[in-house]
């Protein structure tokens, strides 16, 4: 067995997840090739001293029970989630899905109803565990990135198994930046958007609860964005590829949303009332996630870029009470190949065209982070 898998998994069960004695620990995989690593996973769960236990999923099963599905049938799916969850101390979930887009013919209304109904086992998830979530490297993935299977996998390894004790120190400055931020302005092709984060703290993201990691996020105050957004990365939501989305805001609520789908686009923005306000802004600072490739889990994560996310905010710190049945982080690039771009804080510039210009946060450019 590769070397890096037994590793990854070490870390996920220590690091990541913490794992203590008697634990109990939910694995959730999907996928052929992840099967190694859930191995990995069980023993080191029982190394730790807990209590491994297995989910197996298939997101053509997925597909065929939404495609019939109703929502009495979809409240007893959330309850059975939501027994199973509530036992666990830990959730480990690795998907390495062999089609991106299985779920791209299942009817708007019907993902709508099923993300609405199935969000209070999500956030007894999110909220009541421990948690880790990563994808797995495999041929899906690696057609995505435009690679060979082979230079994705050694990509993903040196993208998932770096220092992450070293970014969450690194990230120290930043976040008492971010925690006394009052008025936050973000200007580039598109994009000239103001908004507050005051009172909101910010959350450093260092191999914690996403594989891989690079974040610092926080929200913005509920009703203080105003302006527009151009998002530059396309995004593969709910089966669909996102190109060229354009917000603008009033007064904290998107008022205007355009792509390359404007009706879709609308139909998931009304799924209910926060779906059109924002839930998450976020600093990517992973220094080997340089491309987007279309899985969230990596381009939220890209070097020199933000995402401004529609929908839920995550309760703790950074919560500004927005709630959804959605999450969309969707994803803007700010180097100089991608258009460029500024961020100030309280009238100060502090990242422009991607890379930081204050001495307190350059350990967070590429270079210093490798």
């Amino acid at each position: 067995m590769d070397e890096r898998i037994k590793i990854l998994a070490r870390n996920l069960v220590n690091y990541s997840c913490k794992i203590q004695s008697g634990e109990k620990v939910l694995i959730s995989v999907e996928g052929a090739s992840v099967m190694d690593l859930a191995e990995c996973l069980i023993a080191e769960v029982y190394a730790a001293g807990g209590y491994p236990f297995i989910e197996l999923g298939a997101s053509n099963l997925t597909r065929r029970i939404l495609l019939g599905a109703k929502e009495e049938q979809m409240a007893l799916m959330n309850d059975l989630s939501l027994y199973k969850i509530k036992h666990m101390d830990a959730f480990i979930s690795v998907r390495a899905s062999e089609n991106m887009a299985e779920l791209s013919d299942v009817p708007g209304e019907a993902m709508q109803a099923y993300m609405r109904i199935m969000r209070p086992a999500l956030d007894a998830r999110v909220n009541g565990t421990k948690w880790v979530v990563l994808r797995y490297a495999n041929n899906a993935m690696a057609q995505k990135a435009f690679m060979s299977k082979e230079a994705f996998t050694n990509y993903y390894f040196d993208v998932c198994n770096l220092d992450y004790g070293k970014m969450d120190q690194t990230m120290e400055a930043l976040k008492v930046l971010m925690d006394k931020t009052d008025q936050v302005r973000i200007t580039g092709p598109g994009t000239d958007l103001t908004f507050s984060i005051k009172g909101l703290q910010a959350v450093k993201c260092a191999g914690e609860m996403n594989i891989p990691d690079g974040e610092i996020y926080t929200a913005p105050v509920k009703d203080s964005v105003n302006g527009v957004l151009t998002y530059n990365t396309p995004s593969d939501y709910q089966g669909f590829i996102f190109r060229d989305v354009r917000f603008e805001f009033q007064h904290g609520r998107i008022v205007k949303a355009t792509c390359n789908d404007n009706e879709r686009i609308a139909r998931i923005l009304d799924t209910d009332e926060g779906a059109r306000y924002i839930g998450e802004f976020a600093l990517g600072v992973n220094p080997y996630i340089l491309e987007p490739m279309m899985d969230t889990l990596f381009d939220e994560k890209i070097a020199g870029s933000f995402h401004f996310t529609p929908g839920a905010a995550y309760r703790g710190e950074a919560d500004n009470s927005n709630r959804s049945a959605i999450h969309w982080d969707l994803v803007a690039i700010q180097r100089p190949e991608y258009g460029g771009g500024e961020i100030y804080f309280d009238g100060v510039k502090i990242r422009e065209d991607g890379r930081f210009v204050l001495e307190s946060l350059a350990g967070l450019n590429v270079e210093n982070l490798k």
